[in-house]
This record gives C-alpha cells, structure tokens and sequence, in this order.
C-alpha cells in the first residue's frame, strides 16, 4: 500500500535526526503486508512515477514527477496493515515482517530512483516525524492488489 500526498516540500528526522527530504512531490507513506513481492513494488513504483496528479498550465492535473522535475520522500508505515475491524485497538498482523519489509521497502526505494527521480528516505523502523507543506491537499491511497487486476 502507497499513499501519496502532494507536497510543496518535505522532510523527516528519524530519532530526532534528519534522514531524507524532497522538494515540490510526493511524501509517500508505504506499508509492506505480508506476500507482498518485488513485482508488486515494481507495479507500484511504475505507476508513481507517471502518475499525472501534478497541476498544468490550465490547472488540469496532467502532469508527472518527471514533467515538473519533482521529488519524493518515502517513508516505511507498518501501520498502513492495520486491522481495525474489532475492537477499538487495531491489531499489525497483517504487516509483514520487519527483515523482508524492509528488503521490499528499499527494493522500492531504488526502482523509483533507477526512473531518476531524486529519492529522500526515513529510517527503516525507526521513530520518526514528518514536517510536510500539503500541495491541495491531494492524497491517493494506491494498492498493488487493484494494478495487478489490470
């Protein structure tokens, strides 16, 4: 899961110390859950970088990271997997373990920079706090599960 929030600027510190930031993009919040693959990043990763979300001369959203030369900040959300469907306390089963979320999350990281997109990160796993300027707001929650229908 991806969610991407349009951004005027963005950055994060991880334990209090800043790890990654990015300029006009998107702050992407990505949570692996579990059975999630490196081609279900990849179809993430794909789409990301031609998404026409960003404003055009006539205000229209047609344009891409690439046509506004834009920059992300990816930031690892284990809780993106949160069952919430009992109880008031929801429940991380869902995510998928801790090693190869990790090894998917910066699988994703270098797909997005292999496509020259400047890349900033959080810190895997760490505490961490973002300061973002929302652009809109616009925010777009992608699933791997709804392009890999297509």
């Amino acid at each position: 899961i991806a969610v991407l929030q349009r951004v005027k600027k963005a950055a994060v510190t991880a334990d209090g110390v800043p790890t990654g930031a990015c300029r006009q993009g998107f702050v992407i919040l990505l949570g692996v859950l579990d059975g999630d693959t490196a081609e279900e990043a990849r179809l993430l990763a794909e789409k990301i970088a031609k998404f026409r979300i960003f404003s055009d001369e006539n205000d229209k959203m047609n344009l891409s990271l690439g046509d506004i030369g834009g920059e992300v900040l990816i930031v690892s959300n284990f809780t993106l997997g949160a069952n919430y469907s009992h109880g008031n306390r929801p429940d991380f089963l869902d995510a998928e373990a801790p090693a190869r979320a990790n090894e998917l999350y910066e699988h994703f990281v270098s797909l997005l920079r292999a496509q020259d997109i400047p890349v900033g990160t959080g810190s895997f796993g760490a505490d961490m706090q973002i300061a973002l300027v929302n652009d809109g707001p616009v925010t777009v929650m992608m699933e791997s599960d709804v392009l890999r229908k297509k």
